[in-house]
């Protein structure tokens, strides 16, 4: 349903190191980009990736494709969902065909996240009308474009107002219902025939946006004292409160270049670090920071800090993020942790000091393996012995969660350290059985070498394997096709000229750029994976100048083979019968063809 236009252009906009870059240590080869796989365990580098190609291939395990079936392979997405991921990340809107199915009929879940921007709208206009909500806004420093561009709302005093305003009907009563906005009733406690009150009353809204900033969920700040001071929407078939990070959508609005994302606990706190020019923070919706959180997180930055309140309640969330963040440690990525001074969150702390003082304190913040080894220390007495196998026995299942790799390797070595023995000995003890330190297999496979790849020009090969792999490598050179050459294809019986045909025509009528372009618009049809396995061989051809010159040789080959083919035919046909005047006429112009090229030594 996404059109194939669209598909182009995502893959002409996107660049494959910069996001391959950031879930996986790429470093710099040449013309190329290298990094150990992050498909298979290796320890010599055998995954290069061609900004060129905009494409990557596996030398060890064969993993290849563009950018979006990394996305789809190394982030576990369906197609549709990388293609949003991709989308968002270049501040593209994935268009939606009329919104209309593979059936032709409306997605069944668009009137839901219609129902959500009329609530909205509604709780906008109510805020902008309210003195007591717009008193409280104003206290808590937020000026009227951070209001606006988050589109905070109030929900009113009162029992019944969203339910009146868009519950008219059973069914808009139901779709209410099942977006949380409005509450059923106990038996007993029926009203005016009323089963149902609005969820959200007197409360600040802060509307949570999914990667499009369709409204899927609201969070609602109480005004004055009650519980639950923050209220949210509970889960429905638009939120997944595990999954969601509050101001994501805005922070990748207002930055196309993100490093960084800076964790903290509120919506408030989020809100206003935007406000003060701090634009790459967001929130967890009042949970612990969950492993789906951080597969999001990773899939746009390398680096994120964890930004938590001083007091015990913030150290608490703090040590939860860490046990969550231990199986995505990895080298090329970091995890920080900012503990702030006691009685202030970010909101406060931002509003005191500034950004400027605020951001100079993330340059000071506590790497995930030195907070680990810190609050392990603490609970320990490192000056005996028995403090110290106290100290080996809580980080050995810690140790446990991390992935394979470089980072799990020094985590070891650093906790040997403050045991004061060796890592080897101490993973030795760690395996041996001891009560409460079972140990995890480590990999002992052989490192991957790397299998240089086959030439495919400089002879070898068809012809229309030659004129396939110019095409497919510079795929701009399709334009240098004149019709004489294409139509000379057309009593072309070569194996794989079909899929030439289909190639030379469909770039002629839509150019790409690149060769992930024609590796997408071949994703699942004939040929595909065949176009597929020539990008992952290396190639002589080092310009588009050379494969343009190489592409017309191929073609000019393809097309004296035609003719000489067709010869040959008449040839033996005239030794049995006469050639009537159409077919002698059509042998003297091939000849007249065929003449020119032996003249000049074709």
């Amino acid at each position: 349903m996404i059109p194939q236009t669209f598909i182009d252009e995502l893959i002409a906009r996107a660049d494959i190191v910069e996001v391959i870059g950031s879930r996986v240590s790429l470093k710099k080869a040449g013309r190329e980009y290298k990094a150990c796989c992050p498909f298979h365990n290796e320890k010599s580098a055998s995954f290069w990736v061609s900004p060129e190609k905009q494409f990557y291939h596996c030398f060890g395990c064969g993993a290849h494709g563009t950018v979006l079936r990394f996305l789809m392979e190394h982030d576990h997405m369906p197609f549709p969902e990388a293609v949003e991921e991709l989308a968002t990340r270049l501040g593209l809107e994935v268009p939606q065909e009329a919104g209309r199915g593979a059936g032709g009929q409306r997605r069944v879940d668009e009137p839901l996240y219609d129902v959500m921007s009329h609530v909205s709208r509604f709780y906008t206009e109510t805020l902008a009308k309210d003195a007591r909500a717009q008193a409280y806004v104003s206290k808590r420093g937020l000026d009227r474009e951070t209001v606006e561009r988050f589109g905070i709302g109030y929900a009113p005093n009162s029992w019944n107002d969203v339910l009146r305003r868009f519950g008219g009907t059973e069914e808009a009563r139901r779709a209410l219902s099942d977006l949380g906005l409005i509450v059923e009733r106990e038996r007993g406690q029926i009203r005016d025939g009323d089963r149902h009150y609005d969820r959200f009353r007197d409360r600040i809204m802060f509307p949570i946006r999914d990667s499009r900033g369709r409204i899927i969920a609201f969070g609602g700040r109480i005004l004055d004292q009650g519980e639950p001071k923050y209220l949210n929407s509970p889960e429905t078939v638009l939120f997944h409160k595990g999954s969601e990070l509050y101001a994501l959508y805005e922070t990748r609005r207002a930055r196309t270049n993100l490093k960084r994302l800076l964790v903290v606990e509120g919506y408030m706190d989020a809100v206003r670090l935007h406000q003060y020019g701090i634009n790459y923070a967001v929130a967890t919706l009042g949970t612990a920071t969950t492993p789906e959180h951080f597969k999001r997180i990773f899939r746009l930055v390398s680096e994120v800090v964890f930004a938590f309140d001083g007091d015990r309640a913030g150290r608490a969330a703090a040590w939860r993020a860490l046990q969550h963040a231990l199986p995505e440690a990895r080298q090329g990525r970091e995890i920080r942790f900012l503990f702030l001074p006691d009685g202030h969150d970010p909101d406060s702390l931002v509003g005191e000091e500034g950004a400027e003082a605020f951001e100079h304190r993330l340059e000071s913040t506590l790497p995930l393996s030195e907070y680990l080894i810190r609050e392990l220390s603490e609970h320990s007495d490192l000056s005996s012995a028995d403090g110290r196998a106290h100290f080996s026995e809580n980080a050995r299942p810690l140790w446990a969660k991390l992935p394979e790799g470089v980072y799990r390797e020094l985590m070891l070595a650093r906790i040997a350290e403050v045991v004061g023995i060796g890592p080897q000995r101490l993973q030795e003890l760690w395996a041996s059985g001891h009560p409460g330190m079972i140990a995890a297999p480590l990999s002992n496979a052989p490192p991957q070498k790397r299998v240089p790849a086959r030439n495919v020009n400089g002879g070898r090969g068809s012809l229309v394997r030659q004129a396939v792999l110019q095409l497919v490598s510079y795929p701009t050179i399709a334009q240098e096709i004149t019709e004489p050459e294409r139509n000379a294809l057309d009593a072309c019986e070569e194996p794989g000229i079909e899929l030439l045909r289909e190639l030379m025509d469909n770039l002629r009528e839509h150019p790409a750029l690149n060769s992930a372009q024609v590796i997408e618009r071949w994703a699942g049809k004939a040929g595909g994976d065949s176009l597929e396995k020539l990008l992952q061989r290396e190639q002589i051809v080092a310009d588009a100048v050379i494969a343009a010159r190489e592409l017309h040789g191929a073609l000019d080959g393809l097309a004296h083979r035609v003719v000489e083919g067709r010869l040959k035919a008449l040839e033996e046909k005239s030794r049995s019968s006469r050639l009537g005047p159409e077919e002698l006429a059509e042998y003297q112009r091939l000849t007249s063809i065929r003449s020119p090229r032996e003249a000049r030594g074709g």
